[in-house]
């Protein structure tokens, strides 16, 4: 027998990327401005899908998500993804209040974490008479923040039409 601890390594990362942490910003003063949307993965970048919808429907039961206060809604399906431990609890440390307020991006709520695909619905601006075409641009970018290595898909909407 000897004093020196034998080392216990960490368990290991779930199988597919997790979502970590969401973001959100608002940019008024580039050109076009626009508010973003971050979604933070770890263990590498999920598939993922946008599209406009009527109504934001829950994927295991399909009733609708409540999003009041927004013109338009935008979904978000990241593919062989989740956002859940093995123990099956939430594995995102970190998101804003449902409740945004910014002029595109006015509120979000999740709608699904199963069988390998994780869903957000976004509130993309304020009712207005018509709905406006609204501009949408997604990239993704590899980073380390505070020691973590994360994949980040942002989501950023045009917030010309509410200004």
């Amino acid at each position: 027998m000897h004093d020196n601890p034998v080392p216990i390594a960490p368990p290991p990362e779930p199988p597919i990327p997790y979502l970590y942490s969401i973001g959100v910003g608002e940019h008024p003063s580039d050109t076009p401005p626009y508010d973003q949307m971050s979604f933070k993965f770890k263990g590498g970048f999920p598939g993922y899908e946008l599209m406009f919808v009527p109504e934001l429907d829950s994927d295991a039961s399909g009733l609708p998500v409540p999003m009041p206060g927004t013109s338009r809604i935008l979904r978000a399906v990241f593919n062989v993804a989740q956002a859940h431990t093995e123990q099956g609890e939430s594995s995102v440390v970190s998101a804003p209040p449902a409740f945004i307020g910014y002029d595109a991006i006015t509120r979000y709520a999740p709608a699904g974490d199963f069988e390998g695909y994780v869903t957000y619905g976004i509130g993309v601006g304020r009712p207005m008479d018509t709905v406006p075409q609204t501009l949408v641009r997604v990239y993704e970018v590899e980073k380390i923040e505070q020691g973590q290595r994360l994949f980040v898909v942002a989501i950023q909407i045009d917030a010309s039409l509410w200004r």
